[in-house]
């Protein structure tokens, strides 16, 4: 077979990376318990036509379809009935499940999700084609108290607080309200809320001057009016001045809006309690738009300090809408945590590394393959007591399973000892006592399997800061 060509935006992360996942996993998903949230998992697929509606493009949609299916039916994209795509978020298929089980859920329903998800981007730093996302979202019924839009960046912002033992780097979670922008922007005049939205979310990508010539073409904007829009994109702040900042600007363009006055005072109420339960963490950002037009309310997306140019690490939002029978609707607020992008950074800039790649923390040697039996009794003996092992695969010299252990990143190797005994000439053999070596410092010690411990740092493989 030749060798195989690596898919771009595919990633595949080597043993010590994928211990470093697990670690990362294993911290948010206890976060997110500790705070109330239930594991739950989504079917990969979802129909096609409720993929596309609610802000993506055909272009990021990855469609199913069998290989023997004739590809002449829907060809041209314009039959998509009965279709299946993968999931390119986890908040669509959740809202489905919150759907097709709402008789059998409790509401307020919190849950977080932690699976992979396919996107049809182009691969660069930090963007997958295929990645792994961990979300938390609460959903109501009829209503959602605004609470919850100030509770869940600040889990968020102890979940990725509970990953500095790994080096990581100080997040800035950044806010806004969909209903600031869109009383703003129809005060303004403007009634293209959802393209001005799509435009002002590309002001990092493309500068001020790109976002206002597109504010003019595609969403009927006047100079003046693109000029105020850039504005109000440039306010930020991390205490509640800066609600009397967009009040400002307000009064000073005419635009009165009681839509407006509702997201100032949920925007205010946002950062006043962050500033006391996180300080510095959360920051509003006028300018943080989200392209996906199910958001009507909050919005949030997390940069690493230091590491802007990797993008959002973390978003979401509250969707009042997305969710509805035709009887009940149910509104939701939920971030989503972009676990391989995170990684990603963590493993490239070297910020973190694995104690080792290789669960076990014992190396039993084989004296030979004539009493591997006994090897293997101490191996499972160690194994009943909660200790990693494994058995050393030749009865090769001590030197070369010693060697073996080494290269593994195993610290300790265990030498069976042997029972009392008589020699073939019947004379008395001594017995001799089980020893396991620290191949590091190079001590060697009696043990018994039955009372041995490895010290606690060595128990388990870990993920720590370089």
């Amino acid at each position: 077979m030749a060798r195989p060509t690596p898919l771009s935006g595919f990633p595949e992360w080597l043993p010590a990376g994928r211990l470093v996942e697990q670690h990362v996993l294993d911290s948010l998903r206890r976060t997110f318990e500790l705070h109330g949230f239930v594991g739950i998992e989504t079917r990969a697929v979802e129909p096609l036509e409720q993929l596309l509606r609610k802000g993506e493009t055909s272009k990021e949609v990855y469609v199913l379809r069998r290989l023997q299916e004739d590809d002449a039916e829907g060809a041209d994209g314009a039959d998509r009935q009965g279709q299946l795509g993968l999931h390119f978020d986890l908040t669509v298929p959740f809202a489905r499940y919150v759907l097709e089980n709402a008789g059998h859920l409790a509401f307020p329903f919190k849950r977080y999700q932690i699976q992979k998800v396919w996107r049809g981007e182009r691969p660069q730093d930090g963007r997958f084609r295929e990645f792994v996302q961990a979300d938390i979202d609460v959903v109501g019924v009829g209503e959602l108290p605004y609470h919850y839009e100030v509770e869940l960046p600040l889990v968020i912002a102890e979940a990725l607080g509970s990953l500095t033992d790994l080096g990581m780097p100080e997040v800035r979670i950044l806010v806004n309200n969909r209903k600031v922008a869109e009383g703003f922007y129809r005060g303004l005049g403007l009634d293209d809320v959802d393209g001005v939205l799509r435009s002002i979310d590309k002001l990092d990508k493309i500068g001020p001057d790109a976002v206002a010539a597109l504010l003019v073409a595609e969403s009927g904007a006047t100079e003046k009016q693109a000029a105020a829009c850039l504005e109000l994109a440039g306010i930020s702040g991390d205490d509640a001045g800066v609600v009397e900042r967009v009040r400002q600007l307000a009064a000073d363009h005419g635009v009165v809006s009681d839509l407006l006055e509702t997201g100032c005072d949920e925007l205010g109420a946002l950062v006043t309690a962050a500033a006391e339960r996180a300080p510095g963490v959360v920051v509003a950002d006028l300018k943080i738009a989200r392209g996906l037009d199910y958001y009507t309310g909050s919005v949030y997306e997390t940069v690493l300090v230091g590491h802007e140019q990797l993008g959002s690490i973390c978003s979401g939002g509250r969707y009042d809408t997305l969710a509805s029978d035709g009887v009940h609707t149910y509104p939701g607020v939920g971030l989503s945590i972009g676990v391989s992008r995170l990684v990603s950074r963590l493993l490239g800039a070297e910020l973190v590394r694995a104690t080792r790649a290789v669960p076990s923390a014992v190396v039993v040697a084989v004296t030979s393959e004539e009493t591997r039996a006994a090897s293997d009794r101490a191996a499972a003996a160690l194994r009943a007591r909660g200790i990693p092992v494994e058995v050393a695969p030749t009865a090769a010299k001590f030197g070369k399973q010693i060697k073996y252990a080494d290269r593994r990143g195993v610290p300790f190797v265990w030498f069976p000892g042997r029972p009392a005994g008589v020699a073939e000439d019947g004379s008395p053999v001594e017995a001799v006592a089980d020893q396991v070596k620290d191949i590091r410092s190079g001590e060697q010690v009696e043990a018994d399997a039955a009372s041995w411990e490895p010290p606690a740092e060595d128990l388990w493989p870990r993920a720590e800061a370089v």
